[in-house]
């Protein structure tokens, strides 16, 4: 066994050490405090803007014309959402490619929409308690063939043209529009209370936090791209690293948004999808440097690295080592 250590005497050990008084908790509690005022300071100069949320409820105060001519093109399986393809619907409206490279259709539909029963139908059929009008409008329409449906909804989205705005009520000349125009007046009607907003959040899971269909029905329409060209949100404006209300958001994102403002991909029908190709080719081609000829050789033809190191390679040329 090893030999005891001596035992040290702390007051012999710290003999001529200066020392002072020191409450950790005190500064710890005065630190806390300080950065927290601080931060309270910076959030209320330089927050982010509380801009309201876009609702259906909105859109149908602020331009029930705009919203029943959104409707009635998704109870007639007209609107871009009903065409969209996947992740939506079997269709191929928005179906993006670069010859056989078709990601939208590899991933096949997993966030089914079927927008005449989704957006319209079915919400109504909810809504038919104490209304007999609306209960009979409905049972019309779904016993209705569907070549008789299209008949109504042609003659009815083409009277849309010539809508006006009549005490509250959306007005269209007369026509035969079948049960068509009592189901738009309803929706109408259902969408400036709010209901519709809750009806399409309803889901099987506990906590109703889907908003997929709300968005996708306010996207159909002229409202909410023209909150987003307010805001600057649109691609064309740098959308993608803004924050409403003209707040700098996400500076870094300015490498993908980038592409939208130059051709080909700002004129493009698939500009989303080559600028997804065109981000993953540079990621893997930043990874690859240090494989690529040429390339990485750039330090040293351009040893920008001297400059920043520069105090270093004085000492080395000196001999001196640190």
């Amino acid at each position: 066994m090893s030999a005891s250590r001596p035992k040290i005497d702390k007051a012999d050990y710290y003999r001529g050490i200066r020392m002072a008084p020191y409450d950790l908790v005190k500064e710890i509690a005065i630190a806390t405090i300080g950065v927290l005022v601080v931060v309270l300071i910076l959030s209320a100069v330089l927050s982010s803007p509380d801009v309201p949320s876009a609702t259906i409820q909105a859109w149908a105060k602020s331009d029930p014309v705009d919203f029943v001519t959104t409707a009635a093109s998704e109870l007639s399986s007209q609107s871009d959402v009903a065409q969209y393809g996947p992740p939506y619907t079997s269709g191929n409206g928005s179906v993006q490619s670069i010859g056989p490279i078709e990601p939208q259709v590899w991933a096949g539909v997993h966030v089914a929409v079927n927008a005449p029963l989704d957006f319209v139908l079915q919400p109504l059929s909810q809504s038919t308690v104490d209304d007999e009008t609306l209960a009979s409008a409905l049972t019309t329409f779904n016993d209705a063939s569907a070549a008789q449906q299209g008949k109504w909804l042609t003659a009815y989205n083409q009277a849309l043209g010539s809508a006006k705005l009549v005490d509250t009520e959306v007005s269209v000349p007369g026509g035969d529009y079948g049960p068509v125009a009592v189901l738009m007046s309803r929706l109408l009607t259902l969408a400036r209370s709010g209901g519709l907003d809750a009806l399409l959040l309803t889901s099987d899971h506990f906590y109703q936090t889907d908003y997929s269909k709300p968005l996708l029905f306010l996207s159909d329409g002229g409202y909410f791209p023209g909150l987003a060209q307010v805001q600057d949100l649109t691609g064309s404006q740098w959308g993608m690293m803004n924050e409403t209300g003209r707040y700098p958001g996400q500076a870094w994102l300015w490498l993908f948004t980038l592409w939208y403002q130059i051709p080909p991909f700002n004129a493009a029908s698939n500009g989303d999808l080559l600028v997804v190709v065109m981000m993953t080719l540079l990621s893997v081609g930043l990874l690859l440097v240090p494989f690529i000829p040429g390339v990485r050789d750039i330090p040293r033809w351009i040893p920008v690295h001297k400059l920043i190191w520069r105090e270093h390679y004085r000492n080395v040329q000196r001999g001196e080592t640190k």
